[in-house]
């Protein structure tokens, strides 16, 4: 999607420098450095602990790359990963259950970390993953059909987050979900901004829960989860229709 990068204000040139170079304020240079120490501490980058119901403890966090601003990337907070790997796996009721994560790596690490047998697919163009082996899959959104046959209507849960907030790029996806998904009895989960309400709609069918996703780095744009399927109670339910 297409975020929101934090803003240094109070940038100014050094008029009296002979290279001319820009310099910053103290009070950029202290807002600077608190962002780059909540960087530094960002749930991304610490290990994490399970306890023994298959959940992860609060304060549990999972360990990832990190984040690249340059491919779109912004994990979520360990809340929001958690909600979501939770749903997940009440939707995977039988131990056939195969899970397709476009674009998602903080959800893939979240399932493997609460249940190392969940069959989970990795579709993503940060090749980084590639360290995920098997469960890896390269995956370039303006090529959205461009994948291994054998993936082709193999998953009952596809959860997508598409990198940018474009109906060209939502459009794309869409084609890359109606590639895995299983024809009948597929569950989507799609991770996007609240802007693609109507389209989400439009191409899939899919309705806005209650829950708010939320990232480790605070994004400004208002993100959705959105669902073709009634999740109850769970995900704060659907929003109820104006």
């Amino acid at each position: 999607m297409e975020p929101q990068l934090p803003t240094i204000k109070n940038v100014f040139v050094n008029e009296t420098d002979d290279d001319d170079r820009p310099a910053l304020s103290s009070h950029a240079l202290a807002a600077l450095k608190e962002f780059l120490e909540e960087q530094r501490q960002s749930p991304a980058n610490h290990e994490t602990a399970e306890n023994g119901e298959g959940t992860l403890e609060p304060e549990s966090e999972v360990d990832l790359v990190t984040e690249d601003w340059r491919l779109s990337q912004f994990w979520y907070d360990p809340e929001t990963a958690r909600t979501l790997s939770q749903e997940v796996l009440s939707l995977c009721s039988h131990s056939n259950c195969k899970v397709a994560c476009i674009a998602c790596p903080t959800l893939y690490a979240y399932l493997k970390k609460i249940d190392p047998n969940i069959s989970v697919q990795l579709l993503e163009y940060d090749k980084r993953f590639e360290q995920y082996g098997s469960d890896f899959t390269f995956y370039d959104y303006n090529q959205p059909k461009d994948l291994p046959l054998e993936l082709k209507h193999t998953y009952q849960v596809v959860i997508a987050d598409p990198p940018y907030l474009s109906k060209e790029c939502l459009e794309k996806v869409t084609q890359t979900i109606s590639f895995l998904a299983q024809p009948q009895e597929s569950h989507l989960l799609l991770l996007t901004g609240e802007m693609q309400r109507d389209r989400a709609a439009e191409l899939l069918g899919l309705r806005a829960c209650n829950f708010w996703p939320r990232h480790s780095s605070k994004l400004g744009n208002e993100f959705r989860v959105f669902t073709n399927y009634d999740p109850g109670e769970r995900l704060g339910g659907w929003e109820q229709e104006q």
